[in-house]
């Protein structure tokens, strides 16, 4: 996705900044057009601010309809129909673009069962949940109230925007929008970082498989050159790090039994704060291991 600058859009005339920002908010062009007699402004945190107080001011009837404008989850007759490329996008970074026959029974269940209690669709930020976590919220929001609901609904959509907007506008501020998980190995064998071992991450899942979501190899430094996941939300869900640390240990003469006792090793562990940094490193001998959470 190429982006506009921000200076551009404060100086393009009204349609062109309606247009620009026309699937920041899904099928609902009345908000950028309602806010563009707001320019020029300061920042893209201030822009979308102005969009969130269009959405927070609006009549009753324009919010329901702009609720009633976003897509179900996981829906296939919807998805074969087409979705926007962003609601696209956005589903399938939470992997439900590849369900099971269970998980999509699991989501046909649950989006019935909110439809037919609130009469809208059930709306998440997608990119901040794991398809596992997202059918515990279903689960969770359906013992609202339906005014709970609506206000829920809103919020979710000022945080889809936030992501849309990121992607869409360069500015000199930024929206904080973005999460890191990252990790380092140190070898307590040597006192001194481990080079070399091999990391997965993990994405578990209850239904489905779970899924590999980023390999990795420790640098000089016992760190990935990168985030496991960074530029992005973390996903509200549970993991697992693998490490093989077997092989590391064996390639600088360690004496160990064979086989090892520690060769790979799996630690566990959820992510509950999107926009936060997690560290979780590995503090290890050829007989011990410990980790915690870092920043």
């Amino acid at each position: 996705m190429s982006q506009i600058s921000l200076s551009d859009l404060n100086a393009a005339d009204k349609a062109d900044f309606v247009a620009a920002l026309a699937n920041v908010v899904e099928y609902s062009p009345w908000i950028a057009e309602g806010i563009a007699g707001q320019r020029p402004f300061a920042g893209i945190n201030q822009l979308h601010a102005a969009l969130m107080a269009a959405i927070q001011s609006a009549e009753p009837d324009l919010q329901m309809a702009l609720i009633r404008a976003h897509p179900d989850l996981a829906n296939k007759t919807q998805r074969a129909a087409g979705l926007t490329a962003e609601s696209n996008a956005e589903q399938n970074s939470a992997g439900l673009d590849r369900l099971s026959e269970a998980e999509y029974a699991a989501f046909e269940r649950a989006n019935h069962a909110y439809r037919t209690k609130f009469s809208i669709p059930y709306i998440v930020c997608a990119r901040r949940y794991t398809k596992d976590s997202i059918l515990r919220d279903f689960e969770t929001r359906l013992q609202n109230i339906a005014k709970t609901e609506i206000r829920r609904a809103l919020e979710e959509i000022g945080r889809i925007s936030a992501l849309r907007l990121d992607q869409l506008v360069a500015a000199d501020d930024k929206l904080k929008v973005h999460g890191r998980l990252s990790t380092h190995v140190l070898d307590n064998h040597a006192g001194k970082p481990a080079p070399g071992i091999a990391v997965e991450l993990v994405e578990l899942a209850a239904l489905g498989e779970s899924r590999v979501i980023a390999r990795a190899v420790t640098n000089h430094d016992g760190r990935t050159d990168a985030p496991l996941i960074g530029g992005r939300p973390l996903p509200i869900g549970r993991y697992e790090l693998q490490f093989s640390v077997g092989k590391y240990f064996a390639a600088r003469g360690v004496q160990m039994s064979d086989p090892p006792f520690l060769d790979d090793i799996p630690l566990r562990f959820a992510i509950s704060e999107p926009e936060g940094h997690y560290h979780v490193p590995l503090l290890v001998t050829p007989w011990s291991y410990s980790t915690y959470r870092g920043s």
